[in-house]
């Protein structure tokens, strides 16, 4: 008998590689990740994770949402923290904004998706 390996797909989970950039150590960045998730038929969300715990979501949700004319909430995740979701795919829109606004660096966002 011949041992095939079979890999069997799964569900895509868009939070997969969270554990693979959180790894602790000397001169690790902190990343910003804007992610899509796909909800039904042509309607996405796009979260935004890993901003800094001083900061103001409800204020930075209120520009992104009168910015881009869509609507928004903030959501307390157990392992991930707070969590901002836009309504649509906003990953390139929000990305500029926030290193337009200064509230981060260019070089410490990270776009994930199709």
């Amino acid at each position: 008998m011949v041992d095939i390996e079979v890999q069997i797909p799964s569900a895509f989970d868009p939070f997969a590689d969270v554990e693979q950039d959180s790894g602790g150590g000397a001169g690790v960045k902190e990343y910003v990740h804007i992610r899509i998730q796909q909800r039904n038929g042509r309607k996405s969300l796009t979260t935004v994770q890993g901003l800094k715990k001083e900061l103001s979501y409800e204020k930075i949700l209120k520009d992104l949402k009168k910015e881009f004319c869509c609507s928004g909430t903030v959501v307390q995740d157990k392992e991930l923290g707070k969590v901002i979701q836009l309504q649509g795919d906003q990953r390139k829109n929000v990305s500029a904004f926030l290193s337009r606004a200064g509230i981060v660096k260019k070089d410490q966002i990270k776009i994930h998706g199709f």
